[in-house]
């Protein structure tokens, strides 16, 4: 297999990288100084459930 030269796009990467984002926006999440994963994980499910919410409770256009 031939390994490509230069800048080469990832498939999907985009979707990885916006949630990162999303996830570095809260301000409890963006250090991780947390002791526990279990802790952390919860951080993560907090904070996409507060993003889920406020999406839902926009009006549609």
């Amino acid at each position: 297999m031939e390994v490509p030269k230069g800048f080469v796009v990832l498939k999907r990467r985009w979707v990885v990288e916006r949630t990162f984002a999303w996830l570095g926006k809260s301000c409890r999440m963006a250090k991780d100084h947390e002791a526990l994963i279990d802790t952390a994980e919860n951080l993560v499910y907090e904070v996409m459930i507060r993003l889920m919410v406020r999406r839902l409770a926009k009006d549609p256009p």
